[in-house]
């Protein structure tokens, strides 16, 4: 059953899923009948809720309670959801976990994360132009416009920034003029449009990325854009809990993620597209870099202030 109403930013939407296969102790259930997962789509809102409706459907089935789907604006939002326990666990870029982690002085525990169809888990920060632009580097762009995603974005901020600082590069006074699109899909569109010359996005394999899925929905061409710089790898994405959840429900919810590609099969491939091979357990210590740089983000933002 699905249902929607206005939650958190604006919109929201809800998948209502019960069923009896989980048959462990039922006490965290009696305390949360209804779990909430959120995420910060990288994509029209309409395309989250075909992409997870299914996959909403196999926890519900999993844990034995109703499973929410609540869509975010911004990872701020997630994260104050998270903090106040409006939301119960949550999809997050790895600078947006980062910087969780840091708010809640640790509170928050990465659970498992997608290994991508080459088995790597983790992804890439990538600066797309236009195809027919002749700038072929960070530096042919000087004094243009560029789209960034959000400020708490690994791939769309926090790593683009990081990546220009070591190359001695200041944004703010390299290029243009700098806009926030607020998601993946606008950053691309905002390129094609041509309110920016340059678009930083996320990107996993040449199969695997936001430009593909765009294009595969013929929302853009992926022909008609190319990458002029790649950033070292970044660490996967992960589902996170607050860790003042109950332990009971924070592994029962990570055993369900990780049994997802075999139990969940077809809800798991329309998630990932196809290009992912499964979930795969983490832990706290394969953040720490991102934490490190989220750091470093604030120092810079201080400095400037």
């Amino acid at each position: 059953m699905m249902r929607r109403r206005t939650m958190l930013a604006g919109f929201a939407a809800s998948f209502a899923m019960s069923g009896g296969s989980a048959a462990e102790s039922p006490d965290w259930r009696d305390r949360y009948p209804e779990l909430v997962f959120s995420v910060v789509p990288s994509e029209n809102s309409s395309g989250v809720l075909d992409r997870y409706g299914p996959f909403l459907a196999y926890l519900g089935q999993q844990l034995g309670v109703k499973v929410t789907l609540r869509v975010a604006s911004d990872y701020a939002a997630v994260i104050e959801g998270l903090r106040t326990g409006q939301v119960h666990f949550a999809h997050f870029g790895p600078a947006a976990y980062a910087r969780a982690a840091i708010v809640t002085n640790g509170g928050i525990e990465p659970l498992v994360t997608m290994a991508n169809s080459e088995g790597a888990i983790g992804y890439y920060s990538v600066l797309y132009v236009r195809a027919d632009d002749p700038a072929q580097s960070i530096g042919d762009l000087q004094g243009r416009n560029l789209c960034l995603v959000d400020p708490n974005s690994a791939s769309g901020n926090n790593v683009p920034r990081f990546a220009m600082s070591k190359m001695g590069v200041a944004p703010e006074s390299h290029f243009g003029k700098i806009v926030y699109s607020g998601s993946h899909e606008n950053a691309v569109l905002g390129l094609q449009q041509g309110t920016c010359d340059a678009a930083f996005n996320w990107w996993n394999t040449e199969r695997e990325s936001n430009l593909m899925r765009m294009a595969t929905k013929g929302m853009a061409r992926a022909e008609d854009f190319r990458i002029v710089f790649r950033s070292d790898l970044i660490p996967g994405s992960p589902i996170a809990m607050m860790t003042s959840m109950p332990a009971d429900m924070r592994m029962q919810v990570r055993q369900a993620f990780i049994d997802a590609a075999q139990k969940g099969r077809d809800a798991f491939l329309r998630i990932s597209d196809g290009n992912a091979t499964s979930y795969v357990p983490v832990k706290a210590e394969d953040y720490q870099v991102m934490i490190d740089l989220s750091r470093y983000i604030d120092q810079m933002r201080r400095r400037r202030s």
